[in-house]
């Protein structure tokens, strides 16, 4: 590694923090909006319906234990952000920032909305709405993660030209 290439180095702004920060608060926005605000769904309420107090009670320990894992992304991109804006010639860059913040929500959306909504079924966007319905919103979200994950690339990509 030469001289210039150890400098460009420590200049490059760390995208792995803006993904976890988009991760963390993706979450952040699923658990407080669609869990506690809208109380939408719960975090396994496709397997316990919430009508029952025990079903309640565990849906709303789950929920916390999920928080919990959105707030540890949080925090692991606030440190590696942290590490390297402690560096001499730190490259920051409110466009990385925003653009990785994008991509790591969006990807939240994705996989949770993959993962959870369709392949296991744990819970699905809009509970309170017709079941015929579900889909909709789901594919809803789906296109919310797309959407922002192609915004968020397309951001991080214009600085790389």
């Amino acid at each position: 590694m030469t001289a210039v290439t150890r400098v460009a180095a420590r200049l490059a702004f760390p995208r792995s923090s803006g993904v976890l920060f988009g991760l963390g608060l993706g979450g952040f926005f699923d658990g407080i909006v669609f869990h506690q605000l809208l109380q939408w769904h719960h975090m396994f309420s496709g397997w316990y319906p919430a009508p029952s107090v025990e079903n309640l009670q565990s849906n709303t320990f789950w929920d916390g234990v999920f928080h919990s894992a959105t707030y540890l992304f949080f925090l692991a991109g606030l440190l590696i952000l942290w590490r390297h804006a402690r560096r001499p010639h730190f490259g920051w860059s409110t466009r990385e920032l925003i653009g990785t913040i994008l991509i790591g929500f969006g990807l939240f959306n994705l996989v949770e909305g993959l993962v959870s909504h369709q392949l296991l079924g744990i819970h699905h966007v809009n509970e309170t709405v017709d079941r015929s319905l579900w889909i909709y919103w789901d594919i809803g979200f789906l296109a919310w993660g797309a959407i922002m994950l192609g915004a968020g690339w397309m951001i991080v990509r214009e600085k790389e030209l």
